[in-house]
């Protein structure tokens, strides 16, 4: 997939969980014009969105909803299944370890670590909270390809670093850091306080119109 903008590959899971939501409302086919009604993006860019992956619309018909739900999962590796690891069983992990959705979507978490003794043997949706030095083994006798961080910001990077180390392909940063990576590990970024900045750089925005209009 070489070539095809990070842009939209960003919209292939907002496209998903439309598409799962019509297929829970029976929905057989939509139109390109009503998906993005709903999705509040043009039509003629959901078009080249999806011709960038063969199409899958036809003429006059649209988009059959379970057919286009499909191949947009295979295209998200949906169709697989993969293992996952959380590194840090404080609130955010543990708030993690207990979102189910992720079962849905071929997400399965098979092992939870810290290194607080505290915390060390308390269940988690049945999973067990294990000392981050038993990390390397449970790997080698795992397969697990998936790690998600969400321990303090000082420990990030070396423990990144070792997860790349034991054969860990790709990782989940919930940590406000940047990791330095081999460029062939994928690592995905979720800063929850650069997404609080942005919101608030938005709600000022707005705030400030209004008052323009006063």
């Amino acid at each position: 997939m070489k070539g095809i903008s990070s842009a939209v590959i960003r919209r292939l899971p907002r496209y998903y969980r439309y598409l799962d939501e019509l297929l829970e409302n029976d929905v057989v086919r939509i139109s390109s014009k009503e998906l993005s009604e709903k999705m509040n993006v043009t039509a003629s860019q959901i078009r080249q969105d999806l011709n960038n992956f063969g199409g899958f619309g036809q003429q006059g018909y649209g988009y059959n909803v379970e057919y286009l739900y499909k191949e947009i999962g295979k295209i998200l590796g949906l169709d697989k299944k993969y293992n996952l690891i959380i590194i840090g069983a404080g609130n955010l992990g543990q708030a993690l370890a207990n979102y189910t959705d992720f079962e849905r979507r071929g997400f399965y978490l098979s092992g939870i670590f810290d290194v607080n003794p505290r915390l060390i043997g308390m269940k988690i949706r049945g999973i067990e909270v294990r000392l981050i030095d038993e990390l390397e083994e449970f790997i080698k006798k795992n397969p697990v390809y998936i790690a998600a961080l969400t321990l303090p910001k000082t420990k990030a990077p070396q423990m990144a670093a070792q997860l790349v180390r034991f054969g860990i392909q790709a990782i989940w940063n919930f940590v406000p850091t940047d990791l330095h990576l081999p460029k062939d590990i994928v690592v995905e970024n979720v800063h929850l306080v650069e997404s609080l900045m942005h919101l608030s750089y938005n709600l000022k925005a707005v705030q400030e119109e209004n008052q323009e209009k006063k």
